[in-house]
């Protein structure tokens, strides 16, 4: 007979700890009770994909977390993280029976919105779905800060850099796309040690000219802000990056470090080339997921400093507050002690357990009661 595969309860508590932080990290953000539609398309939001209304055949949609919750409870739902400038379509003309429950009348269509096979839950360039059982090998997935699709580390083209939860990437499709990139990856970008930079010099160069061209290369990065505000159009920081000559070796998905997008020029030619890209949210750095990730971290942080507990005690008198607060961390420290006598055995812990532990509390609590006595 095959041996049961267990699951220490370390294993258990570091695992949910973590879900729940990432969870907190997306959902935080954004909420949870009303239909963000009147908002219109929300600069970055938490968003689902419901494979029950919406199946592959048909058109793409995505709804709001509120939405997923009021709305397609019970539905196969395709999580698909955060997406940036998009409107809830729940109820819309892509729903054909569904009427949404918390903002009912909505537009026929959010022609504003952008669909990738994400929302038929398959991701990648491989287009496999995500968690994918026929996949055997461990690797993480990278979202693409352009087209926001997610890919395999694997399949990026290059060496995923240390500390990658704190750098953007762009991957290659989306670089060839828009080649003036390239030219900013050559000065800004993390270094990939599968590639090789170089400076294209003339014969009549020298080691005094390309030092210069290095130190040239740190004033034309240096914010706009830092420019004579006597300029009426500041020079092009792209043209003079261009000028150096110094070139990346175009190929593989690209790893960015954090406030790189401050080194962006931002003149009127480069501000209109990035519009008819439809890149200019990377001239502002609050679209990174990393700032929403952190606003839903603080939104989570106040909502647990109106805990209702705290509320309630505060309306009762010193003695009863004392009472219960002693009860409660003799409660917690037996059951602390009751939990790691399973994790140092790497026992399961089961809901018999658990339930045995309480009627333990429960017993304990009447013997405490019927033993007290009181003068009169």
């Amino acid at each position: 007979m095959c041996e049961e595969h267990t699951v220490s309860l370390v294993d258990v508590l570091e695992e949910d700890e973590e879900l729940e932080e990432e969870a907190s990290a997306v959902l935080a953000g954004s909420d949870s009770d009303h239909c963000s539609y009147p908002q219109g398309y929300v600069k970055r939001q938490a968003l689902y994909a419901c494979n029950t209304c919406t199946p592959k055949g048909v058109e793409a949609a995505g709804v709001c977390l509120a939405c997923s919750y009021k709305c397609h409870e019970g539905h196969d739902l395709f999580e698909l993280y955060t997406k940036r400038n998009f409107r809830c379509d729940c109820g819309n003309r892509k729903f054909k029976e569904l009427q949404c429950k918390l903002h009912p009348e909505k537009d026929e269509v959010n022609n504003l919105n952008k669909y990738s096979h994400n929302f038929f839950g398959v991701y990648c360039t491989c287009s496999r779905p995500y968690p994918d059982p026929d996949d055997q090998v461990e690797d993480e997935m990278i979202q693409c800060v352009v087209c926001e699709d997610w890919l395999h580390g694997r399949h990026l083209g290059c060496v995923v850099p240390d500390c990658v939860e704190l750098q953007e990437m762009i991957c290659e499709s989306c670089m060839n796309k828009n080649p003036f990139l390239w030219t900013y990856a050559a000065h800004l970008a993390v270094p990939d040690a599968a590639l090789q930079v170089k400076v294209e010099t003339g014969p009549e160069d020298s080691k005094t000219n390309i030092s210069n061209k290095e130190k040239e290369v740190d004033d034309v990065i240096e914010p706009s802000s830092k420019r004579s505000r006597a300029e009426e159009e500041p020079s092009c920081t792209l043209r003079q990056l261009q000028a150096i000559g110094q070139k990346r070796v175009q190929s593989g998905a690209v790893f960015w470090p954090s406030a790189w997008r401050s080194k962006l020029c931002s003149c009127n030619t480069c501000q209109k080339r990035l519009s008819e890209a439809d890149l200019s949210f990377l001239l502002d750095e609050s679209d990174t997921v990393l700032t929403y990730e952190n606003k839903g971290k603080n939104n989570e942080q106040r909502q647990q400093g109106h805990d209702p507990l705290m509320s309630a005690l505060d309306n009762l008198n010193r003695v009863q507050q004392l009472e219960i607060i002693h009860g409660y961390n003799d409660m917690k420290a037996e059951l602390k002690d009751f939990l790691q006598r399973f994790a140092a055995e790497g026992k399961v812990v089961t809901s018999d357990d658990i339930r045995q532990f309480f009627e333990q509390q429960s017993r304990k609590r009447r013997r405490d009661d019927t033993g007290h006595f009181y003068c009169t």
